[in-house]
């Protein structure tokens, strides 16, 4: 592999890392801030913890727009600038809602980022590796969150102001990310589908890639009568591909993932473990989660996206179906850890592995950022409406019913692999897209 694609990737791949260190990080300070804040749980929950969430949702509905318009580069720079700016004004905060549009920043950096990065990284990517770059976007996602669990432990006994040293640290990465940011090029694919031709070779030839470049100034010829900046997403001849990105981000939430990553402490309670212990397989979850997303990423260029993925649905569909079985039967001790352990192995080396990837490489160059931008949205949209409802659907409906649905979920979706989801495995991005028009 060219070591400047690989360095490249590394640098923009960064924005996962505090893309995971920036969701849980807040975790450390919850009940600090609503204590010295003397909120209500209800404005506690909603403004002070759910900001981020909320301005994550608006980053992946608008992200596309700049990741377009300005460029992968660009956004990314603004991307690292939104993390830093949040990550100073919520640790200076006095004021929960001062407090709240800080991390509401930090937020759109986050729905912003699953846009720009994936995207950049499989522009830039050989088709014979870009797999695997583009999952080092995943692997800094959940290496962040775990940095983010240490760093709380470790800032946790400094003091009554220990919240603000635990949100002001992610200032140093972001500053270190942002710096970097400004040493990668521009997407040649981006320039190219801006009619910057020249400026684009020039990026080939630096980085000795000569991989799919006339196919790119075909499709381009092909596409200059005009029409190519006019076209969109929701064109009939895209219409397969949104309904691959809609089917694949939603499924990604039905099977539940965050929705558990969010109340595993509660859920391994609910099955009969301490509150100690509780933690503790919370954690065990984070390594778990890093260590199949390794092995993931690892083999999401050497089996491809499919096999990966009915992999993880097979997992999905047993681990869940017996979580459900344990709760209706009452098993107790590690039954439920176990099932959930394997859950977390199913998700990581699937769906977690496969999702950006997927997502950066069915749309034609110039429709790229506005279809990651859409399967961003569906996601976090899923993934700010299912969590919500869980205390409810727990209470209303029992654990083991909500694990059975999620399980039934999954279901569907090794149908949809299986029936509909196209290999794209060492396949150039404009002979996919091709492939996929009109199908």
């Amino acid at each position: 592999m060219n070591n400047k694609i690989l360095r490249w990737s590394i640098i923009a791949s960064f924005a996962g890392f505090l893309f995971g260190f920036d969701t849980v990080v807040i975790s450390g300070a919850d009940k600090t801030l609503q204590l010295l804040w003397n909120s209500s749980d209800v404005f506690h929950g909603s403004v002070v913890m759910a900001m981020a969430l909320w301005g994550t949702v608006i980053g992946a509905i608008f992200g596309g727009i700049p990741t377009n318009k300005l460029g992968r580069k660009n956004t990314l720079l603004i991307i690292g600038v939104l993390f830093s700016i949040s990550a100073a004004g919520s640790a200076l905060s006095n004021d929960p809602f001062v407090f709240a549009f800080f991390r509401f920043l930090g937020g759109l950096g986050i729905g912003a980022s699953t846009i720009a990065a994936p995207a950049y990284i499989s522009e830039i990517a050989p088709a014979k590796d870009r797999g695997r770059l583009v999952g080092l976007y995943q692997f800094n996602i959940v290496f962040g969150i775990l940095c983010a669990f240490l760093s709380n432990y470790l800032l946790s006994d400094i003091g009554p102001n220990a919240w603000r040293w635990m949100l002001g640290v992610q200032v140093f990465p972001s500053i270190i990310y942002t710096l970097m940011a400004f040493s990668i090029p521009e997407s040649p694919r981006w320039l190219y589908s801006m009619l910057r031709t020249e400026e684009a070779k020039l990026i080939f030839d630096k980085i000795g890639s000569k991989e799919d470049v006339q196919s790119i100034m075909d499709d381009l010829s092909n596409n200059s009568n005009g029409t190519l900046l006019d076209e969109n997403i929701f064109m009939k001849k895209y219409r397969f591909q949104l309904i691959l990105v809609f089917l694949i981000a939603a499924f990604n939430q039905l099977s539940g993932i965050n929705a558990f990553l969010y109340y595993a402490p509660r859920i391994f309670e609910e099955a009969g473990l301490g509150a100690k212990t509780a933690l503790l397989s919370s954690i065990g979850i984070g390594f778990i989660n890093l260590i199949f997303t390794l092995i993931g990423v690892y083999l999401i260029d050497r089996l491809g996206r499919r096999k990966l993925m009915i992999f993880g649905s097979i997992g999905y569909i047993f681990s869940l179906s017996m979580v459900a079985t344990s709760f209706y039967l009452n098993w107790t001790g590690l039954a439920v850890p176990g099932f959930l352990f394997l859950f977390i192995a199913s998700h990581a080396i699937g769906q977690g592995a496969v999702i950006w990837v997927f997502i950066s490489e069915i749309f034609p160059n110039h429709l790229r950022a506005s279809g990651q931008s859409f399967g961003s949205s569906v996601h976090w949209v899923l993934a700010a409406i299912i969590p919500s409802m869980v205390p409810i659907l727990f209470t209303s409906f029992g654990v083991g019913n909500v694990f059975a649905f999620f399980a039934f979920m999954m279901v569907f979706q090794l149908l949809f692999v299986i029936f509909m989801m196209p290999e794209t495995k060492g396949i150039s991005l404009e002979e996919v897209s091709k492939a996929l028009i009109n199908k």
